[in-house]
């Protein structure tokens, strides 16, 4: 199935499993993949994606399943990290791609993306991790308790009503730091997203980082050019897991952080983040794999 908006066109494929994938395409050009992190939607990228397509890049973003309008199985078990990345690898390789290509992650995106090229270091390029996500341990200890404890078999998203998500994420983007102009950090488009995303998600997908495998012993093996970039101020992954991160990938060409922006820096201030993403892809990006 296909619709076509604005050179934006938004697609669904049915895998071997008989699991829907909902994903989007734009522009044309050389291949280029982004990747959402939890309870988020391939609109993350929306500030990102027509940046991409000016600069001749295909870009490919598919809700991760379980999100967004892709499949959301009833069985919580299917919930876990290797279904997840069964799924989006069984996606990318659905879709033919035949050049290495640069990967865009957030959150659990970014752990995604990390396994990917380590699984698959000849299709990859290049990364670009926003706040990635790849140890448990980058976790408070409070979030780490919620999520070590399996999930009741129960749908509180799916019944929470877009007006109770929507006051939650208005007021943790609330802007209380002093001599800040602006009233929120996230701009109004970006809350009404989130909200939305969060009333589209599977409760399941909360079962998900409990299954997340260290990917730390991992990245040493990683010689992709990547560029880290991340919101100094997350409350939900610790900023020194990201120094620690830029230290063990061996081929890292840049750290960036946003001091104002919380886990999402590329919806908080795109007009920032996006540069340092441009920038970096022009020298690093397609069909340049690492030496």
């Amino acid at each position: 199935m296909e619709l076509k908006t604005n050179n934006i066109m938004y697609q669904s494929m049915m895998l071997n499993d008989n699991q829907k994938v909902n994903y989007v395409t734009q522009g044309e050009g050389e291949p280029i993949v982004l990747v959402h992190g939890l309870a988020a939607s391939l609109h993350d990228w929306d500030d990102l994606l027509p940046e991409l397509s000016d600069a001749g890049y295909q870009s490919f973003a598919l809700d991760l399943l379980g999100h967004g309008e892709s499949e959301k199985p009833a069985d919580f078990n299917q919930y876990t990290f290797q279904n997840i990345y069964k799924n989006f690898s069984d996606w990318l390789d659905a879709l033919n791609i035949t050049k290495p290509f640069p990967l865009i992650g957030h959150s659990l995106g970014g752990a995604l993306c990390l396994q990917y090229a380590y699984y698959h270091p000849q299709k990859v390029s290049s990364l670009v991790l926003i706040n990635p996500f790849y140890d448990v341990h980058q976790l408070s200890k409070t979030i780490q308790m919620f999520f070590r404890t399996p999930l009741l078999k129960t749908n509180f998203l799916e019944v929470t009503p877009y007006r109770l998500f929507r006051f939650f994420v208005d007021v943790s983007s609330f802007n209380f730091y002093i001599g800040h102009r602006e009233t929120h950090i996230l701009p109004e488009h970006i809350r009404y997203q989130t909200a939305l995303d969060y009333t589209r998600a599977s409760t399941g997908i909360y079962n998900i980082p409990r299954t997340l495998p260290n990917l730390t012993s991992n990245l040493v093996m990683l010689h992709q050019p990547t560029l880290l970039l991340y919101g100094a101020r997350d409350q939900t992954l610790s900023e020194k897991s990201f120094l620690n991160l830029g230290k063990m990938i061996p081929n890292i060409k840049g750290i960036h952080s946003f001091h104002l922006c919380g886990h999402v820096p590329h919806q908080c201030h795109p007009e920032k983040l996006n540069p340092h993403v441009m920038e970096f892809l022009k020298n690093f990006g397609v069909n340049q794999l690492a030496d």
